[in-house]
């Protein structure tokens, strides 16, 4: 029979991996000073966790809740390009105080379930851009691309190879490669792009009944391949 796993025994031995690693400054952190730091033996550490990548599969998955709780809090400014600037300070300033908590969250291919709120946080930042007109590129494109602009700036941060100056201004760089900027009046191509990612994202939220489903794929497709230009 197999023995039941106390929810707070584990808990505690993730808070307690947590606070080695932030204490940590990089080195490795042992088992046995988990074991010792939660006040409990080798076989319930494994018992809860199977082995020691279990264990760091949950204390990245802990980071992630905390990382979450910020995201959640954000206020709106009114303006959704600004909300995604909002979104990558707040992404930054988390790398920046929880160094081994990132690290383990994003320097590593392994992420946890969790992480796919966190996604779908960022996509709902995005597509308010389109929803507004303001995306010059398709919904998931710019998404992918301030991940992966906005992870390889706090790694780097964190390793102090980037400031925050390089920070802004690479925030600035995706944001202006991705949307159109406040009062301006892009034409042709870059209009006809802003306007078919408005009305994918409005086909996303809301499917007109007036289509079969069918069209509304096909009209999707169609909306797709004008975004991608």
């Amino acid at each position: 029979m197999t023995a039941q796993k106390d929810p707070d025994t584990r808990d505690r031995i993730v808070r307690a991996a947590a606070g080695l690693l932030a204490e940590a400054a990089g080195e490795p952190v042992s088992t046995r000073a988990v074991c010792t730091a939660a006040g409990v033996g080798a076989p319930t550490l494994y018992h809860h966790f199977g082995d020691k990548r279990g264990l760091f599969d949950a204390v990245a998955a802990h980071g992630f809740e905390r990382y979450l709780a910020s995201k959640r809090a954000q206020a709106r400014t009114g303006d959704p390009v600004d909300d995604l600037r909002q979104g990558w300070d707040l992404h930054v300033e988390f790398g920046r105080t929880n160094p081994a908590f990132y690290t383990l969250m994003y320097g590593t291919a392994r992420t946890p379930p969790v992480a796919a709120e966190a996604d779908r946080l960022l996509t709902g930042l995005v597509e308010a851009v389109a929803r507004a007109g303001r995306l010059r590129v398709a919904v998931g494109t710019a998404a992918r691309m301030i991940h992966a602009a906005g992870v390889g700036v706090t790694l780097s941060v964190i390793s102090g190879a980037v400031d925050d100056d390089l920070s802004v201004r690479t925030r600035e760089a995706v944001l202006a490669a991705i949307t159109v900027q406040d009062g301006e009046r892009p034409g042709g191509d870059t209009a006809a792009n802003a306007r078919a990612v408005a009305l994918r994202a409005a086909l996303d939220a809301a499917p007109p009944t007036a289509l079969t489903a069918t069209e509304a794929a096909m009209l999707g497709e169609w909306l797709d391949r004008i975004a991608a230009g």
